[in-house]
């Protein structure tokens, strides 16, 4: 934080200074209480199993000041500022100091995509501009505040990545950062446990135009299906992008070379060939993005094309190892991601076996099976041979793709570590192997030990 104070934190949240100086500066906020220095504003948060109030003393033996919902009264060198919610405090400091800067920020959010979408469209900004963007994966009601703790005046743009897991809360989060363009990449299931269904997810997503400027742009993922159902729900100008015929920003020719991505971009007149270091439809969507915003700022076309031929992206690993082909997408999953990961498996060129190495998707509510089912019917009509799985619930994955494609090879593995040791046993020579599932089933493990 730049040029902020405790009498701007009063300012910002409405609160009450207990104690302490109120010209103190304030450079940084943390909910950390081992990383509270000199200028630290200490927010604790009250959590469902811990309560970070009983951490404000030792946060601050070594200086900064505090916020707090529990004290009415305090004495000594450190402020103490009184707020009613400290977690809405920090929100509201976020929003503060954002408004404080003048430049434009881009916000994203989706079901599945929103990390390496905004990873790519800040590579593609980055070919002008300094570029401000999320930091790790800090996209929720508190991350968002802290990574704007992080933004300067020497900063020319951002762009932030926007999460959540309960109604309301992508309001809440465009109404911090005030977006001059935001995107959404798609709507899938991810949350509908606490959402109740996709209708519910769509809108949520599509609230993120609630702290967009009045002149500012939603780019939209024009392939979705349930984007195009609630298009009547956006109040702001809106664009596509995507493979359909009616999309502003289109994608054309698409095929893989040499594990490269080649693709042709049209938009109104314009038709440019792209090339991506990362493979799948869905990262042709993620570019179009990119590349939609990239015009929209004024990068220059052929900036825009070197960029993004020099964007590898964190999520999808491909790795050459002992021969074979390892695709290491085992941080998350959804039905969408898992059948995006599938395509890039079957559609991979090379001569040796296609393995499928798959485990739960979770947190998808009373219908989890049903989606199970569904990427288990999708792999069985995929150009895939194998599929070894853990976990219980991706036991749907083999009773619907066998139906498909009885020939398909198939076998369960009651641990990690019983099917590491298949696979070093079973791998050879010009495989590719897909590892994917939900980051609670650990197949990251499995990438690890076959590296």
């Amino acid at each position: 934080m730049e040029h902020m104070t405790i009498q701007d934190i009063l300012a910002a949240t409405g609160g009450t200074l207990l104690c302490g100086d109120s010209s103190m500066p304030i450079k940084r906020i943390s909910t950390d209480s081992r990383t509270v220095g000199p200028d630290t504003l200490f927010v604790p948060i009250i959590g469902e199993r811990v309560n970070a109030h009983k951490f404000i003393d030792s946060a601050l033996k070594d200086g900064g000041a505090a916020l707090t919902q529990e004290h009415d009264h305090a004495e000594g060198p450190h402020p103490f500022i009184r707020v009613p919610d400290t977690l809405k405090a920090m929100q509201q400091i976020a929003s503060y100091y954002r408004n404080k800067m003048s430049l434009p920020i881009i916000g994203i959010t989706g079901s599945v995509g929103k990390t390496t979408t905004r990873e790519m469209i800040a590579h593609v900004l980055k070919g002008k501009y300094r570029v401000f963007e999320t930091i790790g994966n800090q996209n929720s009601q508190v991350g968002v505040p802290l990574t704007l703790d992080r933004l300067t005046s020497k900063d020319e743009i951002g762009v932030l990545e926007m999460g959540m897991s309960e109604p309301g809360q992508i309001t809440i989060l465009g109404e911090i950062i005030r977006p001059n363009a935001a995107v959404v990449t798609n709507v899938g299931v991810s949350h509908i446990e606490q959402m109740g269904s996709r209708d519910n997810i769509c809108r949520e997503k599509l609230d993120i135009q609630n702290g967009l400027a009045k002149n500012g742009v939603l780019y939209l993922n024009g392939d979705n299906d349930m984007i195009r159902k609630h298009i009547g729900y956006v109040t702001h100008s809106y664009k596509f992008f995507g493979f359909s015929e009616d999309c502003s920003y289109r994608a054309e020719e698409v095929e893989e070379i040499n594990g490269q991505t080649h693709f042709t971009f049209v938009h109104e007149d314009m038709r440019e060939p792209i090339i991506l270091n990362v493979l799948g439809d869905h990262n042709v969507s993620n570019a179009l993005a990119a590349i939609a915003l990239g015009l929209a700022y004024d990068v220059p076309m052929e900036t825009i094309k070197r960029q993004l031929a020099t964007f590898s992206g964190q999520r999808q690993n491909i790795l050459k190892m002992h021969g074979y082909t390892v695709i290491d997408d085992a941080y998350n999953a959804s039905p969408d991601s898992m059948k995006a990961g599938l395509k890039i498996l079957s559609d991979y060129q090379d001569s040796g076996r296609k393995v499928a190495v798959l485990s739960d998707m979770l947190e998808l509510g009373p219908d989890s099976p049903d989606y199970h089912r569904e990427v288990g019917e999708f792999l069985g009509t995929a150009d895939i041979t194998d599929l070894y799985i853990t976990g219980t619930l991706s036991k749907e994955y083999a009773k619907a793709a066998q139906k498909k494609n009885p020939s398909l090879k198939t076998k369960w593995f009651a641990s990690n570590h019983d099917l590491i040791s298949y696979l070093k046993n079973y791998l050879s020579e010009h495989d590719v192997v897909l590892i994917k599932a939900s980051n609670g089933m650990k197949l990251y493990e499995v990438a690890k030990a076959l590296d």
